[in-house]
């Protein structure tokens, strides 16, 4: 039998009306806005780039110890960090219209009130570079927001119908795993008009120093990122795309090549790397390789046909 070249593996995919060259995007907060790994990948090869959360005003985020390195994974505690929508448009959207014009782009958005939403949407609708917005409707390290939104259906589909008429670009809700049913939660956002969901973010978890017999982190606990987390995520992926037709990006501890596999079989149309960039800055580059090359193993010659062919045992 002849194998495929991996180069002829067509890895184009359409994501909530959107063609893109491929299933690879990155997790918000784990790749700035795209110039801090400019020197070490191809921004045109990703299907997107995911900024950091961008909210209406600068926020400080958490004090004190807010990052710790655990078995499989990453506790943080950051607690969004970030200069605002106006600095995000004058330095990091201006940065990616002049340097990588050709990368689509998904802002995650962030807010302490449902209004804030609203304002950060509002304020990007007047420029140019934006082609998607993810809600972040699931962080667990805010007091305020994040997680809270994302808790309750009713709660989270009104932050997506608070943004819904502000928009015609594909509106992405960010999805915690901090919950009972997330199919649930999956449900409520997309009749209320979310054109896509993006799974998981991080797992509430804890970390304790024995010598000192203190947590950790500062705020006790954090969001728990890195392969540790990827059968959860797989699992909730799953189990999210059999309750919704929407489209969905997979993400929780995927690494590699294989990994992006996988997710897609569950039902992912597009997959983040998330944790895996700070351990390695090329690893986006290097799973888009992996995806082709069992693509081509597995006489597959559109990447597209992996989104949900999972068998039954």
């Amino acid at each position: 039998m002849t194998l495929l070249d991996p180069q002829s593996i067509n890895t184009r995919i359409s994501f909530a009306g959107l063609e893109l060259c491929s299933p690879l995007t990155v997790a918000s907060g784990t790749f700035g806005s795209g110039r801090e790994y400019a020197d070490f990948v191809d921004l045109a090869q990703l299907g997107a780039l995911t900024t950091k959360g961008v909210s209406p005003v600068a926020w400080a985020g958490n004090e004190g110890a807010r990052i710790t390195e655990v078995s499989s994974g990453m506790l943080n505690s950051i607690g969004l960090q970030n200069s605002g929508v106006d600095h995000f448009i004058q330095n990091d959207l201006a940065w990616l219209q002049s340097h990588a014009p050709e990368a689509k782009v998904i802002v995650n958005v962030c807010g302490h009130e449902i209004d804030e939403f609203a304002r950060v949407i509002e304020k990007l609708e007047d420029h140019h570079g934006v082609d998607l917005y993810e809600l972040n409707i699931s962080c667990p390290n805010v007091d305020n927001g994040g997680m809270s939104f994302g808790t309750d259906p009713e709660v989270a589909a009104q932050v997506v119908e608070r943004v819904r008429p502000l928009t015609k670009k594909p509106l992405i809700a960010k999805l915690t795993p901090n919950v009972t049913d997330i199919a649930e939660i999956a449900r409520s956002v997309e009749a209320a008009g979310a054109d896509g969901i993006s799974l998981i973010n991080t797992v509430l978890g804890m970390a304790i120093d024995a010598h000192r017999f203190k947590p950790i982190l500062k705020r006790k606990v954090g969001g728990l990122s890195g392969p540790a987390i990827k059968p959860i995520a797989l699992r909730m992926v799953h189990e999210v795309s059999r309750a919704v037709s929407v489209p969905l990006i997979g993400l929780g501890g995927a690494t590699t090549g294989i990994d992006v596999v996988e997710f897609m079989l569950a039902g992912a149309t597009m997959v983040a790397l998330g944790t895996a960039n700070f351990k390695d800055p090329f690893a986006t580059d290097k799973a888009l390789i992996e995806l082709k090359e069992f693509c081509a193993l597995h006489d597959i010659e559109n990447v597209s046909d992996l989104v949900g062919a999972l068998k039954e045992i």
